[in-house]
């Protein structure tokens, strides 16, 4: 089985959790040799990873598609060995993802063996069925495709409440501040916008900087604010999210990097400071919360818009079916 994720980040939460499913497994049945899990990542030793592959060849492969490709290309990896194929994000992935056309050339070639299994998986998958037919033409996959929808008519989990504050632009910090010390929220993500390359040429602030400025001097709740943006490297995100998973209280600071693929149970609040782009993009900063496993806790999504903003979150209701009361700081 091959496991594809759009970054080494979330294909490295996948491989730890996959090696201690493994182990389980191995234990739980005397005898039994444990699964071999490789985590092949963008910045790994592909001299390594082929040596690997010939000894000792693993039951499941965790990659992101340049790393898999690369190693396809070079002939260290037989497409035909592989039994299942899971493509995790897959709408992202073929949006977003700078390597679409590799993506699609691995699916086009994979498609053509027998007896094979493609799995796409996401939260969201906009006109699924308009995307599952151009996944049959292109021959992306087999004709036999079955389609199963989680929960169809509720796309945002119960457990959530959304509010959201109208103010000023220019008084948005500090609206921002009176909201977070009327919650006190035990764990929150902040999101904020990406900074535009016509703001980073200009030499301006960053809106993640300002913000955990902003926190630092003017919040005082937390000790350790900490940043998650798509400009850091993997190693220091990596150490970020393994400072917050060792326990207590956190604050994060986050761009749309972190609305997909992190799993953080303990998150209590979501504050949306900037609106996301898309309703889609709502539904997976949302998803950051209401995750920890037999909890009936309500956690709250929190909006800041100006009044011009009402419209496009009246929108994102009516989109993914949820109602976002309002709240007066």
């Amino acid at each position: 089985m091959v496991m594809l994720f759009m970054t080494s980040w979330n294909g490295s939460q996948v491989t730890k959790v996959a090696r201690m499913l493994a182990a389980k497994s191995a234990a739980s049945e005397l005898g039994q040799k444990s699964y071999v899990v490789m985590a092949l990542l963008d910045g790994g030793l592909l001299r390594r990873h082929k040596n690997w592959l010939k000894a000792d060849p693993p039951a499941i492969l965790v990659a992101t598609v340049g790393s898999l490709c690369q190693m396809v290309e070079r002939q260290f990896l037989d497409l035909g060995s592989l039994n299942v194929l899971v493509i995790d994000e897959v709408d992202f992935m073929f949006s977003s993802s700078k390597q679409v056309s590799s993506l699609k050339k691995l699916l086009t070639s994979y498609s053509s063996f027998s007896n094979r299994q493609t799995i796409f998986a996401s939260a969201s998958i906009p006109q699924h069925r308009h995307f599952l037919h151009d996944c049959i033409q292109q021959k992306w996959t087999k004709n036999d495709v079955m389609h199963i929808h989680v929960n169809p008519m509720q796309p945002m989990p119960s457990c959530l409440l959304h509010r959201f504050v109208i103010c000023d632009k220019n008084k948005k910090h500090q609206t921002f501040r009176s909201l977070l010390l009327t919650d006190e929220p035990q764990s929150a993500i902040i999101f904020v916008s990406e900074q535009s390359e016509k703001s980073k040429k200009a030499g301006n602030i960053s809106p993640t900087t300002m913000m955990i400025d902003f926190l630092k001097t003017s919040y005082g709740g937390y000790s350790d604010i900490i940043l998650l943006e798509e400009d850091m490297n993997y190693n220091l995100r990596a150490s970020s999210l393994s400072e917050v998973r060792q326990g207590g209280g956190y604050l994060i600071v986050a761009t749309d990097i972190v609305a997909r693929g992190i799993d953080l149970p303990e998150t209590t609040h979501i504050y949306n400071f900037d609106l996301p782009r898309t309703a889609i993009d709502y539904l997976h900063r949302a998803g950051r919360t209401g995750r920890k496993p037999f909890s009936k806790e309500k956690c709250v999504v929190n909006n800041l818009i100006t009044s011009q903003e009402r419209f496009v979150l009246q929108k994102f209701e009516n989109e993914l079916l949820f109602f976002c009361e309002e709240l007066v700081v």
